[in-house]
């Protein structure tokens, strides 16, 4: 498999991850009763977190692997 292919297609495995954390988070906070402009701040919070943590553990990968 091309290098390319298996990044491409990690990241796209890393998104689908993320939007499935924040359906899920958005969910929990409805079920809280928030309303949803703030269950959807949440499940955006969510998504963020979750990219910006693969964002730093590729980082900290790509360090440790040169």
């Amino acid at each position: 498999m091309d290098g390319y292919a298996v990044v491409l297609l990690t990241a796209a495995l890393l998104v689908i991850l993320a939007l499935l954390v924040a359906v899920g988070a958005g969910k929990l906070a409805r079920l809280d009763g928030a309303t949803y402009p703030t269950a959807l701040m949440r499940a955006a919070a969510s998504f963020a977190a979750v990219i910006t943590l693969a964002a730093a553990v590729t980082g900290a990968l790509a360090a440790i692997s040169q």
